[in-house]
């Protein structure tokens, strides 16, 4: 290849490398900073932001990093090290995101008599359902409506900047929109977590005559089932059925990389 097309073609792809790491980093700084004025604050939101940012960075000081790793043959080495470990991590991510898609088909419950409802907190915003939990709602009171001798547990404790528990703004919508009466909702108001939420609910159950190895419908989003499982089975759950609720499209991949990092958080403390 003559010199000259070499160079071309070289400053070409330098060029094309720019452009699409601006176009990569606005979508994920715009689609994180968007959530996050929604109070949508956690790992799926920022995390974003921070690469968009970092790939920003990249495109607008590309020259002048790249005099910096030719002058220092050691530095190019690390950044070598830096590029490799985050493919590698992008890798494992579209791996994880396969592995949600196509592992979380719409689910149905198979627990036609479940005495006892255990609907899973998603966050709470401005003192109602986030859309995420309202889903979750929605899915629990038709299932309700279906089976009027079953009763709800809502598990969500305090909200940061909340007056309300999560319990408390839960079993407010389901009586609001779905007029279910509050004798049957149990509220549990002191989780954070989904193993929390399952842990916590256990003494309620036994408050309602049950206890975890009867049968029992666990409402969760869609892409949250195959985690809630994993840790309701290691806690002692043996007849349990996951009822999956859809997840807002706008919200749907952030929610994927977050519970990718809480995939990770669950093995290292042992929730499965």
């Amino acid at each position: 290849m003559p010199p000259a097309l070499s160079s071309q073609t070289h400053t070409q792809l330098n060029c094309f490398k720019r452009v699409l790491s601006s176009i990569v980093a606005l979508i994920l700084v715009l689609d994180g900073l968007y959530l996050i004025s929604l109070k949508k604050i956690h790992f799926g939101t920022v995390l974003p932001v921070v690469i968009g940012i970092l790939l920003l960075s990249y495109a607008l000081f590309y020259r002048w990093i790249q005099r910096k790793l030719t002058q220092h043959s050691n530095l190019k080495i690390y950044w070598r090290l830096g590029w490799s470990l985050f493919w590698l991590w992008c890798i494992s991510l579209f791996c994880f995101f396969a592995y949600i898609h196509f592992g979380t088909q719409p689910q149905t419950s198979t627990q036609a008599n479940a005495k006892v409802v255990i609907v899973l907190g998603s966050g709470i915003e401005n003192g109602l359902p986030s859309p995420t939990l309202a889903k979750r709602l929605d899915t629990a009171a038709t299932y309700a409506r279906q089976h009027p001798q079953s009763y709800l547990i809502v598990s969500g404790g305090p909200a940061f900047t909340e007056q309300l528990t999560e319990a408390q703004v839960m079993s407010n919508y389901l009586q609001q929109h779905y007029a279910i009466t509050a004798s049957r909702i149990i509220l549990e108001t002191k989780s954070t977590s989904t193993a929390l939420n399952l842990q916590n609910s256990q003494p309620l159950l036994h408050h309602l005559g049950t206890d975890k190895t009867q049968p029992i419908i666990v409402v969760t989003s869609d892409f949250h089932t195959l985690r809630a499982a994993a840790i309701a089975q290691r806690q002692g759950y043996t007849q349990f059925s996951m009822l999956s609720a859809p997840t807002p499209l706008y919200t749907r991949y952030n929610a994927w990389l977050r519970e990718y990092f809480a995939y990770i958080s669950g093995w290292l403390l042992n929730e499965y």
